[in-house]
């Protein structure tokens, strides 16, 4: 009989530094957001199945702001216009509501809601100048409504659950009242101010272990030297003078823990580094603050260990592992990222308890292959909203399995390290990140480099100008005095891997001008605070602006062969056309496969084109598929395998998906597929499209990873207004 495996769950709570430096508002509020939809209900759901324990990872500077919105002194422009009356509302405030308060996925949290899904047709879809054009059609009771179908949408399951008035507005459906919207602030004002004790509660129940990450979310081994990266990427353009500021990497650590203790009571024990970014420099400075374990990805011991992980179970990776030392050594954990990747990618598209039976599954064949500790480590708020109910049913009936389950016993990483003996060391550590084992989504890239030029200048200035401030930057220990204390802080700030994040040609998404702006505003305030004259370069945009993937609009109707090959020049030269290479988001998932996406239709039939950087027949092996989400009216779903004529087209009402019908589809060089127009109860101007890749039941990628494709229709009318030359 197999021994019994423990299960370390650890989901990492991180959101950027929002705060503009300047002005001291909030320039978006994911932070309260995800604190009323995600931070709140991934801890209630713990407290509701006796027996879970888990591990929670918090950045500080995300209690930071947690704290300020607890405490309603945060200053947002967009939470602010949640509470406007409208007769208050101006008409920039109207045209603000009108193009943010539809940010949010539309299959989940839109179209599940009849009135918001109405509003949002009436807002233009989402189309950019839609909502100005649109704007004299809304009335002050379509504005109320729509602040209260934004809250409730951004309101977590779990809490919808705890809180009664949720469900009362919800089966309201419309009509409201600024009474009922200001219950419902009341509500997020409640959900805000327990977050932080509900925290607190169980991790002194012990059902949670809290951990922490450096204060600001920087990379460490790249403030230690940005050369670092030279090891894992040999071939990149790096920033020609290197930043080397170790000091800073030790002080973000110590803050960090400092923070944390003064929240919860005491000293945290683990530790997920920024992005899982580790290197030998990093784990002794660890070490030294007082850090016991630290996780990061399985990329990272197998490039460690040299020849790679080992055997079909992979059994090197399912151990407790220490740095160096035999016993007192830092504990290290190394996530398996292919189960990390279900949760995070693939198990949203299933039913709860098919993805829950899939995953206990795996770890059963771990655990008979000898899996002691099976370590699943990922974002703990971004992929709720592609589950159903927020990932409730999930995230409920996962712990609660576990739980039950003989099998496994459900482990934080101290747990596990309290009985480890020792056997397993690791004298070097491959320095990279948790994906790809390298960190090129943070440099190399123009963009990225001159970033990191920047924060080297604006550190060697302090320095030169205001030499008080270099025992502090030494010691790691912020100053008393007020001005000293906002130049360190503010280039701390601007060392957080969010900025980089966004730079080059990895993501893209609609605020990341704001990044950029964010960024260059902690390193002008610098300069600002020294009076020194600002650098040319941070008076300008680092990032360019790109178009987010549409590249042309349908100009005529469409009538391909569906053969799989991209013959005849003109069968597909009227269809629409995304660039996919556009739809990267905050969830990085994999390397770019898919390539580009078209669509058309004619009176008959609906078409769709998928292109891969590969041939889409070897991109597929014969069990994996393309899972098509198509949101007309209903939501439909499409799933296409690869050697497949026809493909079920299937049709979601109340009790599930029903089949609808077979469609013609065909993969050789390109995926083809046509719809026939009769299989819709509605033929909608707007249809909303997502893609994702599945290999070997593991999710290769998704597109875009946030929201939907927008698919406009015109019908018959398409032909008389437009032409191709």
């Amino acid at each position: 009989m197999a021994e019994v495996a423990s299960i370390v769950l650890m989901w990492h709570m991180h959101q950027p530094y929002y705060k503009d430096p300047v002005r001291g508002e909030y320039a978006l509020p994911w932070t309260y957001l995800h604190a009323t939809k995600d931070y709140y209900d991934m801890a209630a759901i713990i407290e509701d199945v006796p027996g879970a324990r888990v591990v929670i990872n918090v950045v500080p500077s995300l209690l930071e702001q947690l704290e300020e919105y607890a405490h309603d002194i945060a200053i947002d422009p967009f939470i602010r216009r949640t509470r406007l009356s409208p007769q208050e509302m101006s008409v920039e405030d109207r045209l603000f509501i009108l193009e943010n308060f539809f940010s949010a996925h539309q299959e989940r949290m839109i179209a599940t809601h009849r009135r918001y899904l109405e509003l949002y047709y009436m807002a233009g879809e989402g189309k950019p100048g839609a909502a100005a054009e649109r704007l004299r059609h809304f009335s002050d009771q379509d504005f109320l409504d729509l602040q209260v179908c934004f809250l409730l949408a951004w309101t977590g399951e779990a809490a919808r659950r705890r809180f009664p008035v949720c469900s009362q507005l919800i089966d309201k459906d419309q009509g409201y009242t600024e009474a009922e919207r200001d219950a419902l602030v009341a509500v997020h004002q409640a959900i805000l101010k327990d977050i932080v004790p509900l925290y607190r509660r169980l991790y002194q129940q012990g059902s949670i272990e809290l951990t922490v990450s450096p204060y600001y979310h920087p990379i460490l081994p790249l403030l230690c030297d940005t050369n670092t990266a030279r090891t894992a990427m040999p071939d990149a353009s790096l920033p020609k003078e290197p930043l080397r500021a170790p000091e800073d990497a030790r002080a973000q650590v110590l803050q960090g823990i400092q923070y944390f203790t003064s929240v919860f009571g005491s000293p945290p024990r683990g530790m997920w580094p920024s992005e899982g970014s580790v290197s030998d420099e990093v784990l002794e400075i660890l070490q030294q603050c007082g850090i016991q374990w630290v996780a990061t990805d399985e990329e990272i011991l197998a490039k460690s260990l040299g020849d790679g992980l080992s055997g079909p179970s992979r059994s090197s990776l399912y151990h407790c592992w220490r740095y160096k030392d035999h016993e007192a050594g830092l504990g290290m954990l190394f996530r398996d990222h292919q189960l990390s990747d279900l949760i995070g990618f693939t198990y949203s598209a299933w039913d709860a308890r098919r993805a829950v039976a899939d995953f206990l599954g795996r770890l059963h064949h771990l655990s008979q292959a000898g899996a002691r500790t099976i370590s699943v480590i990922l974002d703990g708020e971004n992929a709720w909203e592609f589950y159903e109910n927020n990932g409730y049913d999930f995230l409920r009936l996962l712990y609660q399995s576990l739980v039950a389950d003989a099998r496994f016993t459900m482990q934080t990483g101290t747990d596990v390290f309290r009985h480890d003996t020792g056997e397993h060391r690791l004298w070097h550590i491959h320095p990279g990140s948790w994906i790809n084992g390298t960190y090129g989504i943070w440099i190399g890239h123009p963009e990225e480099n001159l970033g990191w030029e920047q924060i080297r200048l604006a550190r060697q200035t302090m320095l030169r100008v205001e030499p008080a401030v270099a025992p502090f930057l030494a010691s790691g220990i912020l100053p008393d005095n007020e001005r000293l204390r906002l130049l360190c802080t503010s280039l701390y700030a601007a060392e957080g891997s969010d900025w980089f994040w966004w730079y080059g040609d990895d993501h893209y998404c609609p605020h990341s001008d704001r990044f950029d702006r964010l960024f260059r505003l902690h390193l002008t305030n610098i300069y600002t605070l020294l009076e020194q004259p600002i650098p040319q370069a941070l008076l300008e945009p680092i990032k360019q602006i790109r178009p987010a993937g549409l590249m042309r609009e349908p100009a005529g109707f469409v009538y391909p062969t569906i053969d799989g090959m991209v013959g005849d020049y003109f069968e597909w030269l009227a269809a629409g056309n995304y660039d996919l290479t556009r739809q990267g988001s905050a969830m990085h998932s994999s390397e770019r496969l898919l390539q580009n996406l078209f669509w058309g239709y004619n009176n008959d039939a609906f078409c769709l084109r998928i292109d891969a950087f590969d041939p889409c027949d070897q991109l597929l092996t014969d069990n994996d598929r393309i899972e098509l989400s198509l949101v007309a009216g209903s939501a439909y779903r499409i799933t296409v395998m690869k050697t497949a004529q026809t493909a079920a087209i299937e049709r979601r009402d109340d009790h599930g998906w029903v089949l609808q019908a077979q469609i013609p589809v065909a993969i050789q060089q390109v995926l083809e597929c046509a719809i026939p127009l009769e299989v819709f109860e509605e033929l909608p101007s707007r249809w909303y499209l997502s893609v994702q890749l599945t290999c070997q039941e593991v999710a290769r990628g998704r597109w875009p990873s946030d929201g939907s494709l927008v698919l406009t229709y015109e019908g018959e009318t398409l032909e008389s207004t437009d032409w191709i030359v």
